[in-house]
């Protein structure tokens, strides 16, 4: 059994190219819309689908969920990035920290050397580890 995690997110040629750098990834197998944006892209390392976009069309659900972040409700979920070493962890988290927020900044856990939790600028709560 897998899970998959699919991103509803607006503007998601842009956010394509942001987690591609932001995690090492690949675009893997995706559709486009007529208007050019996603319909289903997925993001792979090592020919893994990590996870994969959607372009968001629901307007009052993004102001919604804009309005939790300022209201400071926390996210109810997070997606886990397990790295290799403290290097790529690091990365990703100064990369989503352009025009995001860190829960967390990077410390030790009990279960872990290197973690930190962001929300990035497109709403999705991420925690970072090795």
């Amino acid at each position: 059994m897998t899970l998959g995690a699919t991103l509803y997110i607006k503007n998601t040629n842009e956010a394509v190219e942001f987690y591609q750098e932001a995690f090492g990834l690949t675009l893997g197998y995706n559709e486009k819309f007529k208007d050019g944006t996603y319909m289903h892209a997925e993001l792979q390392k090592d020919g893994k689908t990590i996870f994969a976009i959607s372009e968001h069309n629901n307007e009052a659900l993004v102001s919604d969920l804009h309005m939790q972040v300022l209201n400071k409700i926390s996210p109810t979920t997070s997606l886990g990035i397990n790295f290799a070493t403290e290097k790529e962890v690091k990365k990703a988290y100064e990369f989503l920290l352009k025009e995001g927020i860190a829960y967390r900044e990077i410390g030790e856990l009990p279960w872990s050397k290197c973690s930190a939790d962001v929300l990035d600028k497109y709403g999705v709560y991420w925690y970072l580890y090795m």
